[in-house]
């Protein structure tokens, strides 16, 4: 305790002040002490000497008024309040380097950030960005999945794709597309079946299924009572290795439409006769009010809701 006292006094008496931060240099020291467990190793990766990095922690444990490190041998362990103060620190310098690191893009004018569900980008956006660059060559999407997007004040997100409406001060939310969920399989899973009577098609596949909580309710009853009939082939977590077990021939899948949209207009996936077709989501298209970027924000956002005017089509991989 004694050593600990005089560490505390070596300290500028305003660091404990409740209203400030410790500074960057100072987190700095201590992550990378934290990380490395020496504080020479850190002192060399920050280009200091190993006093400086003695110096910072002193001073941090002045500040948080508690020992972050003890010595163990030729190094040093991390205290239950310096364990604690990692965890922070390591999150906040991670999301600070990201957000650095971004910067150089994020300058463009063109650049437009849209945040979606993954399946909904790769299924049914990502086959129409030719169609947005031949209309507006000047936008680039910077496009980032997101399945339960969180806070949409953060300054560097333009456009969201959501299950429902943000409802939030300062944006502006619109219908954009309906979803539905339908039974596919690959084509000549397709034809077997349909040579075969309904009630013996467990004969020639079986389902995929996708876990409960990815299933809107009604859609996991229907589902449930095909695999009474079926049988099951194999379980998934994550809609899009269900769709690449689909792809692959390997049983009948029930999946969301706007996720094999392009597979269906392709022919590589196939919407199976005799199978109900169920609703799905509302899909809601949210914009800020003010925005940076707001031209190419403004122009993407037309672009996107132009697009989902006409239905999205299955006719082409129906039967």
């Amino acid at each position: 305790m004694t050593e600990y006292r005089e560490k505390r006094e070596a300290a500028p008496e305003e660091a404990a002040g409740e209203s400030r931060l410790p500074s960057l240099r100072l987190l700095a020291g201590f992550e990378a002490a934290a990380r490395m467990g020496s504080f020479s190793r850190a002192a060399e990766s920050l280009h200091l000497s190993q006093s400086a990095i003695s110096h910072q922690i002193l001073q941090l444990e002045a500040f948080v008024g508690q020992p972050l490190f003890h010595r163990v041998g030729r190094g040093v362990e991390l205290t239950f309040a310096g364990e604690l103060l990692r965890q922070s620190v390591g999150r906040a310098l991670d999301t600070l380097r990201r957000g650095l690191d971004r910067i150089a893009a994020y300058t463009d004018p063109g650049l437009v950030v849209l945040v979606g569900p993954a399946f909904l980008l790769q299924g049914w956006l990502q086959p129409r960005l030719p169609g947005l660059h031949a209309a507006h060559p000047d936008i680039i999407p910077l496009l980032s999945t997101d399945e339960e997007p969180g806070l949409a004040d953060e300054v560097d997100l333009d456009l969201l794709i959501s299950p429902r409406p943000l409802a939030t001060e300062g944006w502006e939310d619109a219908r954009w597309l309906r979803d539905e969920w339908l039974f596919v399989s690959s084509p000549e899973l397709a034809d077997r079946l349909a040579a075969l009577p309904f009630e013996r098609q467990n004969e020639a596949a079986r389902l995929l299924r996708l876990e409960q909580a990815g299933l809107p309710d009604a859609v996991d009853a229907e589902v449930r009572r095909q695999q009474r009939r079926l049988g099951v082939a194999a379980i998934y977590d994550d809609a899009q290795l269900a769709r690449d077990a689909a792809l692959r021939g390997h049983g009948v899948a029930c999946l969301s439409l706007l996720a094999v949209d392009d597979d269906l207009r392709a022919g590589r996936l196939r919407a199976l006769a005799g199978y109900p077709r169920l609703p799905g989501a509302q899909w809601w298209l949210s914009r800020p009010m003010n925005a940076l970027r707001s031209d190419a924000m403004e122009r993407m956002f037309e672009w996107l809701s132009s697009a989902a005017r006409p239905a999205p089509a299955c006719a082409a991989g129906g039967g």
